[in-house]
């Protein structure tokens, strides 16, 4: 793609002002923001407000009809991802589509055989992959630090009840693990190569009652090589465990929500302990390497299949907290 790429973002609502963000950062990588679809006419009204130039729309129908557009962003409710990104990448776009990429793992394999039909982008918006914490320590496993990984603890959560909106409601968020479940998941899997075996889940709603998302959700990752990873995002957590607890072959790292990770590892026979600073959060990489990507000059680094998988642990942790047992997840198969 030799010309000025041009991109639009259908859901420019209030919450965290995502869609505002997004239009900001595809500026920031030299892509031309041209358009807004939202079904509130304030929103529209918004984003005209803060990028005067721009078109906007109430029908995604009538945005997605412009043939001078290249790139649409999705910024909707969990529940309207897959119906969104298929009917854009039908209409000839490459799609970005927020976290999570869907809710099933039949949504994710009809938006991938979408995007595959048309020969267009499709990639999901793990902007996470370029926190500082998580870069530090995916750099100091990589540089073999501590040894080979086998055991990962990580969590997520507080005691009070879920926000309003999505993030109380099932039927919009896919449920609590769709959340923040869906950035640790990925990182996850980014720390660990190669294949899930298995995943037991334990969900709990018990206590929220006005709530339809669980109010602790925990799933139990074996990979094939062993390692073992648990991850818990919880609304019931009254004493919080640290974000990261890792376990290597010679040594381990703990990190919380700070500017530092601890590495401890063998030295001699001796465990060394020192702190490893954490680069600022560079969220507007993602759309430098789309940029990129689209232009031909670099591998796309976040795929809809590796999407897919987190996904689909998360469907498994659903059916194992229902049937008691560990399942294998859709992707393993």
């Amino acid at each position: 793609m030799s010309k000025t790429i041009s991109g639009a973002v259908i859901g420019y609502g209030p919450s965290f002002d995502m869609g505002k963000h997004h239009a900001t950062w595809m500026e920031g990588a030299g892509i031309q923001f041209v358009a807004v679809c939202d079904v509130d006419e304030g929103r529209c009204t918004a984003a005209k407000t803060d990028f005067p130039t721009i078109d906007t729309y109430l029908d995604y129908s009538d945005l997605l009809a412009r043939s001078d557009i290249d790139l649409i962003v999705v910024v909707l409710p969990h529940n309207l991802h897959a119906e969104v990104t298929v009917a854009s990448l039908q209409a000839g776009k490459n799609v970005i589509v927020e976290k999570p990429m869907c809710l099933s793992v039949a949504e994710a394999d009809e938006m991938i055989g979408a995007a595959t039909t048309a020969g267009k982008m499709l990639s999901v918006f793990h902007n996470r992959r370029h926190d500082g914490d998580y870069l530090a320590i995916k750099k100091a496993i990589d540089d073999g630090l501590i040894g080979d990984v086998f055991h990962i603890e990580c969590s997520f959560g507080n005691f009070e009840r879920p926000g309003d909106g999505w993030r109380s409601d099932k039927s919009l968020s896919g449920g609590n693990l769709f959340d923040w479940g869906a950035h640790f998941l990925d990182w996850i899997l980014n720390f660990v190569p190669g294949p899930v075996d298995s995943v037991t889940g334990f969900f709990k709603s018990d206590v929220w009652k006005e709530a339809t998302n669980e109010d602790h959700t925990q799933a139990i990752l074996r990979f094939a090589n062993g390692c073992v990873a648990d991850l818990q995002v919880s609304s019931l957590s009254s004493v919080p465990k640290p974000k990261w607890r890792i376990l290597g072959t010679k040594g381990g790292i703990t990190a919380d929500w700070g500017k530092t990770i601890t590495v401890k590892a063998d030295h001699e026979g001796h465990i060394a302990s020192f702190d490893i600073p954490c680069a600022a959060d560079d969220w507007a990489a993602y759309y430098e390497n789309i940029v990129a990507y689209l232009r031909g000059d670099e591998p796309l680094n976040v795929t809809a299949e590796q999407s897919r998988r987190t996904i689909a642990i998360i469907e498994a942790a659903e059916k194992s907290s229902r049937t008691g047992q560990a399942e294998k997840p859709a992707h393993e198969r």
